[in-house]
């Protein structure tokens, strides 16, 4: 690689070393990857600051400005009391109910950051209702139970996911492999969304245990106050149009950006400025900013294709060995993981997928949906956007995060990886 080249290598591997070891905050480490690049002229701006631009971008400061309204008005507290009873039983019983939400709602949303933003404040108020207060280990387990789950399972869900939708798209361009919703779904469902979701629910039990107050179910509520209707109108609106944005063609960013204007108008709204001040959190979305401004920085400079290449040419891939061929492309993707992130994993390795296909004598379809595996694990929060977010909403430690990240992906890697190849072969994906 050139001089230029390798200085870009440099900062994006301190960049992703500060954000992994958490040893400055994430939005100084982002601000310093930006003023960096900037310095040295190593990208042009709108490359740079391609993150403010993206709908990723524009859904999490609309969903922080959501989120704030439904708790505001009261609606998170109301939507809790009626879960409450049926929820905190015990505590294996809240986080899988709160992850079966998470997955539930993925089957009709298509946006992971507009589930979170829904989500969160509810799962929060059932929190502060079950005696799990600010910093506790159980506050703690459901944010994440939120954001894990938002992300990590809907991978299983074709239209669900951002990084499946670049993957569709980007198939579909370069061989004409038009992906199809139940097949997709009947070849991911049942390791990557249910075993999956088994074994988050298992992790956040051991690693975060805590004992929730169980609270009985209550008679009659109060009526609706006039704010909660009002609101209550704008979120099914926004859940209506989010719905349907195959039909109408408007990116839900939009649309959550719309429904967050509305939350601050004057008179009609719910929030005034200091509340939006206070309820957004600039550290998050400053973080979201510099993930997608590095991970287009890593493409623009030709990182990312280098490194694909060099991976490409020392892949232990043998046509006589799918079994170590699948885990090897496996890997391959959790490694690119590391410098594109999730978003830029498929729009990296789509276009490689027809060399790796001939090197190890898998199907092109196949060798295609291995990547759903990597891209949905991610070792790092980083890797994943709406993982970030939940944190941020949810005031989650970085380390909390990352010690549920690497958790997961070892159990993801050591037995859910044997079983997804089982599953595949089964389905006829792996020649026999």
């Amino acid at each position: 690689m050139a001089a230029e080249a390798w200085i870009g290598a440099g900062i994006v591997t301190a960049t992703i070393g500060l954000w992994a070891t958490a040893r400055l905050p994430e939005y100084l480490v982002a601000l310093l990857f930006f003023a960096t690049v900037s310095v040295l002229h190593l990208a042009p701006p709108d490359v740079l600051f391609s993150g403010f631009s993206s709908a990723a971008f524009w859904l999490v400061l609309s969903g922080f400005v959501l989120g704030v309204a439904i708790r505001k008005v009261g609606l998170a507290d109301r939507i809790a009391r009626s879960l409450a009873s049926r929820l905190t039983g015990s505590w294996p019983q809240m986080v899988g109910g709160v992850v079966l939400l998470t997955y539930a709602l993925a089957f009709i949303m298509p946006s992971n950051m507009g589930r979170i933003a829904l989500l969160m404040p509810i799962v929060l108020a059932l929190a502060d209702r079950a005696g799990l207060v600010a910093g506790s280990r159980g506050r703690t387990a459901l944010a994440l139970a939120v954001g894990f789950g938002t992300f990590q399972l809907s991978a299983s869900i074709l239209p669900a996911n951002v990084p499946n939708l670049i993957m569709a798209g980007a198939a579909e361009r370069a061989y004409g492999i038009h992906l199809s919703y139940l097949p997709y779904l009947l070849l991911h469902a049942p390791v990557l969304g249910l075993l999956k979701g088994l074994a988050l629910v298992g992790c956040l039990c051991l690693l975060f245990p805590a004992k929730p107050q169980k609270i009985a179910a209550h008679g009659a509520s109060n009526p609706l106050s006039s704010a909660e209707k009002r609101l209550s109108a704008l979120l099914l609106a926004t859940l209506a149009l989010w719905i349907t944005d195959g039909v109408h063609g408007i990116s839900p960013a939009w649309i959550g950006l719309a429904a967050a204007c509305v939350c601050v108008l004057p008179r009609i709204g719910f929030l005034a400025g200091d509340e939006f001040a206070a309820g957004v959190n600039i550290r998050t979305c400053l973080y979201i900013a510099g993930i997608l401004g590095l991970a287009a920085f890593v493409n623009h400079s030709g990182l990312g294709a280098s490194m694909g290449t060099w991976l490409l040419h020392r892949l232990p891939l043998d046509p006589s060995s799918p079994g170590s061929s699948f885990g090897a492309l496996v890997a391959l993707t959790s490694t690119l993981n590391f410098t594109v992130t999730a978003n830029g994993v498929p729009a990296l390795f789509t276009p490689l997928a027809q060399s790796l296909a001939d090197a190890s004598g898998l199907p092109l379809l196949t060798v295609l949906m291995v990547q759903v595996i990597g891209y949905a694990t991610p070792l790092l929060p980083y890797q994943a956007s709406p993982i970030v977010v939940a944190m941020g909403m949810g005031q989650v430690a970085a380390r909390d995060g990352i010690r549920l990240c690497l958790a997961l992906a070892a159990i993801t890697f050591l037995m859910l990886v044997p079983l997804d190849y089982a599953w595949f072969k089964l389905l006829g994906q792996i020649p026999r």
